[in-house]
């Protein structure tokens, strides 16, 4: 007989390969104004929804969930022989810029308005559209979770709360009142939203703050976002194979939310079900949930982008891993007996589970294996091995693939497309003109594809950054900008002006990787990355696409910069050209009128920066504000 031990790694060896490749990923931030999108007309939205409908009841969704199941139905990967774990990866995020002014000039001390004429926000992706982090003001206060000292150091003293600082005029900061809840925020008109681990709460901030709602989670939190006047929260929710409706993912001040079987959608496809996927509307002064709704989904990484049109959402897809063990057989029919085929065909159309086949093919191989001479099994092993790499190295964009479902902002789930590869983070998807463009690493290289309004591929390009995975994406127009990285840091220019022939148009190799990029001007890109240890800022002139180059760089004497992780930690500034990177032991402000030039240092570690008129404030343990027409001083104000 063979050692389990061997039967596990010969019969799962295609299991370990279809999630073992599956590498990690890195935080990275990205954006700029965008271009204004078309709305759907009526009718086009009308026959797009045509492949994404609701349940008709309890019994059709349970039903769908049953046969979801023998569609390549999610496998709890097990822990192999040898220790190896099969993980899905993480990711991050990228953000969006304002288009540069001319240089000012330079002005004495400035003076103070009534009302600020400049505020800068948070940076995200998309224009307009905002994003929580852990620093928002309205132009005169300053709304500070105590969540940003961590990533600087732990201190004990400082209980876990917001801060709510006046902030201008500068000289005259102080802290006006606190409260005791912590989290990602969203300011609007007078509303504080915090975001917590399992809690959503709101204060009005009037003469002190006063708690106006608060939404209790029953839910994973995925992401949200402000747009309109209207928070779009999207969480996601176990199902419960007994009970699988209706959903609760939340209470509003204690009254549960739910969700009805008739408005939990999926695609006329059946695709991986152990997860729904809830997105609703909530009025950000009332807490009001105006408008709910959910799909079908699979667990593992799930990647969140919001246009002005649509919200688009996206989760590890699952491979049919019966269907893969049996092309692999026909293409190896020398490997095993005829007989060995035929029985692993007839599990196609079983009725059982994708589990149960996974057993059965178990059972056909250790029959087969036993079945055999020592030499033989030894012989079997190594082919077996080496023939399923081989098999995976040709088949690659079978066994890894991304789900990608479209909700209208009315919240209807209106299409459903999936595509080879996995996603770095929002930034690896871009919607313009009617098009999403998407950015995914395949294993050993790297692709792109153009999706029409139903989600179906219109273009692509396969196989760039060959033997290394995307560390940042950044969409412009009609271009594209993407970093790929192993040993050296290719920038891709790519010309998406036709969106059935996409085309990469250049292509730049320089030392380190970039894992942010951030246009500062028609012609100018930043770069924010390591070289080595150390933080680096690139500027690269894309002026000409088949020509990039990089025309200035400066590194850093730090190891570590939060825009690294989260585009929100970046800010630019383009009435004054200049940029703020946080770092873990310093606050840096660069000028980028000519090249890269360090402006100012904040000797303590920063994680934040904003401008309010012409004054930018760095925040660290303290906040230090700068005159951005002298950069002196003008004041710093303790926060421990």
């Amino acid at each position: 007989m063979i050692s389990e031990k061997k039967l596990i790694m010969l019969v799962l060896a295609l299991t370990v390969i279809l999630a073992g490749c599956i590498g990690d990923y890195g935080d990275k931030p990205d954006s700029m104004t965008p271009t204004p999108q078309p709305t759907p007309t009526p009718d086009k939205t009308e026959k797009i929804t045509e492949s994404f409908v609701n349940f008709s009841s309890e019994k059709e969704l349970r039903e769908y969930i049953q046969s979801s199941e023998m569609y390549g139905g999610w496998i709890g990967f097990p822990r192999f022989a040898g220790g190896i774990t099969l993980d899905i990866a993480v990711e991050k995020s990228v953000t969006s810029v304002p288009a540069p002014t001319p240089v000012p000039t330079p002005a004495a001390t400035p003076s103070y308005a009534p009302t600020p004429e400049r505020v800068s926000t948070t940076t995200v992706q998309v224009a307009g559209i905002d994003e929580p982090d852990i620093v928002k003001t309205d132009g005169k206060k300053l709304y500070l979770s105590n969540f940003w000292i961590y990533p600087i150091r732990f201190i004990p003293e400082i209980e876990r709360g917001t801060k709510i600082i006046s902030a201008f005029p500068p000289e005259e900061m102080e802290e006006l009142y606190g409260v005791d809840e912590s989290g990602n925020l969203l300011f609007y008109k007078d509303t504080l939203v915090i975001f917590g681990y399992d809690r959503i709460t709101a204060y009005r901030i009037a003469e002190k703050p006063e708690k106006s709602w608060k939404i209790d989670l029953d839910s994973n939190f995925v992401s949200a976002r402000l747009y309109n006047g209207k928070i779009y929260l999207i969480t996601r929710t176990w199902i419960d194979y007994y009970e699988p409706c209706p959903i609760k993912p939340l209470s509003v001040n204690g009254k549960s939310v739910e969700i009805k079987c008739t408005d939990i959608y999926h695609p006329a496809e059946p695709v991986t079900a152990d997860i729904t996927y809830n997105v609703m509307v909530i009025n950000p002064e009332t807490g009001e949930i105006e408008k709910k709704t959910s799909f079908i989904g699979s667990s593992g990484y799930s990647v969140v982008y919001m246009s002005t049109n649509a919200i688009y959402i996206t989760y590890y897809r699952t491979p049919d891993q019966v269907k893969l063990m049996y092309g692999f057989l026909k293409e190896n029919t020398d490997l095993v007996s005829e007989d060995v085929i035929e029985r692993v065909e007839k599990l196609l159309d079983y009725n059982i589970s994708n589990r149960a086949k996974s057993v059965e093919i178990n059972v056909i191989i250790e029959q087969y294996i036993n079945s055999l001479e020592k030499d033989e099994r030894l012989k079997f092993e190594n082919e077996f091995w080496n023939r399923m790499m081989d098999y995976e190295k040709r088949h690659k964009r079978e066994f890894e693939r991304t789900q990608i479902v479209k909700v209208s902002l009315d919240l209807k789930p209106v299409a459903a497309g999936d595509i080879p590869g996995r996603l770095l983070n929002q930034f690896s998807m871009d919607e313009y003109n009617g098009y999403l463009r998407v950015a995914t690493t395949v294993r050993d290289t790297n692709d792109l594809y153009v999706l029409d309004e139903r989600l179906k591929i219109a273009g692509k390009i396969e196989d760039y950054g060959e033997n290394e995975r995307i560390y940042a994406v950044r969409f412009i127009g009609d271009k594209g900008y993407i970093v790929t990285f192993k040993q050296t840091d290719p920038l891709f220019v790519v010309d998406l002006s036709n969106p059935q022939n996409p085309e990469i148009k250049g292509e730049l190799k320089i030392p380190g990787f970039s894992s942010y990029l951030h246009p500062i001007s028609e012609d100018l890109i930043l770069g924010i990355g390591k070289e080595g240890a150390n933080v680096k800022v690139s500027l690269f002139d894309v002026s000409d696409p088949s020509d990039p180059k990089e025309v200035d760089k400066y590194i850093l004497k730090e190891y570590w910069s939060d825009v690294l992780n989260t585009h929100h930690a970046f800010l630019l500034d383009s009435k004054h050209e200049v940029f703020f990177l946080p770092g873990g032991s310093g606050g840096y402000i660069f000028s980028y009128t000519n090249g890269i030039e360090l402006e100012k240092a904040v000797d303590m570690p920063a994680v934040r920066a904003l401008y309010i008129d012409d004054f930018m404030y760095i925040i660290g343990e303290k906040i230090v504000v700068f005159d951005e027409n002298t950069w002196e001083v003008v004041t710093e104000f303790d926060l421990t």
